[in-house]
């Protein structure tokens, strides 16, 4: 017998990549369970279905960044006095990636790459310890929403959120939507996803110097000039990341997803003053905010 759950979780993350460096997403999923029938003549009741498996989801990838612990660049350090874990990704031509941060805001995924299927193991080592005597199978179906209009990957962290968000290296894939004077504007959503492409999205009063970060060996052998600083302490603990300003967009807000929809929208309306632009921002899957300017 075969029990199904389509739509189980959402999982909102980011995760390093030699490519395109940190990259947020945003992965449907769906969960199929094998087995004998419980003396409730069920498989496992839907109930606990949706809420202790989407726990173990949620808890181990959802708005972590993970990490491919297996790729050469990936150098992972413990502080020994702390619960606090150093991670450099060694990318070349400048684009290297450092971060000091609980281990709590991590997932180590023992693979070279990020991958529907690595996260889809790990997942399953996870929840088959959690699983009653009678499941005998755990099939993961990890998808992304299906966009046929323009979109980005962002990563960031929201140092006054009281939940996860707070972690400074989670992201999303969101679509956008434009509409000047009431029509929608392509080109606007065109160029919001070009810009936003891959990027980290950081408030300007969380940049510090370089002396002030707890760099590791590594990072201090680095030249960081290139690179945006960034620095906060929330009620998880102390986060710290170094990337590359290439790879990078600044605002002097905070980057919620009503933040950055008022930015979108008043940017285009700053270079084209004559209209009234109304942006509907997404944050990962069926979620968002409207701004107009």
């Amino acid at each position: 017998m075969q029990l199904f759950v389509n739509d189980l979780t959402v999982m909102d993350f980011s995760y390093l990549c030699p490519e395109r460096g940190m990259v947020g997403e945003s992965w449907i999923v769906d969960v199929i369970l094998d087995g004998g029938l419980n003396e409730e003549s069920m498989v496992l009741d839907f109930a606990k279905v949706k809420k202790q498996l989407k726990r173990l989801i949620d808890d181990h990838v959802d708005h972590k960044l993970l990490i491919p612990a297996e790729h050469p660049y990936s150098q992972i350090t413990h502080e020994q006095q702390s619960d606090q874990v150093w991670v450099d990704f060694m990318r070349s031509h400048g684009r290297s990636i450092h971060l000091y941060c609980p281990a709590e805001a991590y997932a180590f995924i023992y693979a070279a790459q990020i991958s529907m299927d690595s996260v889809s193991s790990y997942l399953k080592e996870v929840i088959a310890t959690h699983l009653p005597q009678n499941v005998e199978g755990l099939t993961l179906m990890l998808r992304c929403e299906e966009i046929n209009e323009p979109y980005y990957h962002y990563t960031h962290g929201l140092k006054k959120h009281e939940g996860n968000c707070q972690r400074i290296a989670h992201g999303h894939r969101s679509r956008v939507k434009v509409f000047a004077d009431g029509a929608p504007e392509t080109d606007a959503q065109q160029y919001w996803a070009r810009r936003w492409r891959d990027i980290y999205i950081g408030t300007r009063e969380d940049l510090v110097s370089e002396t002030s970060l707890h760099l590791s060996q590594l990072a201090r052998a680095q030249d960081l000039n290139e690179h945006c600083l960034f620095s906060y302490e929330s009620s998880q603990g102390l986060f710290e990341l170094a990337i590359a300003e290439s790879e990078c967009d600044l605002i002097d807000t905070d980057s919620t997803v009503e933040c950055l929809a008022q930015f979108m929208a008043d940017e285009l309306k700053a270079l084209q003053p004559e209209k009234s632009f109304t942006v509907r921002a997404y944050e990962g899957v069926g979620k968002g905010a409207i701004a107009s300017a």
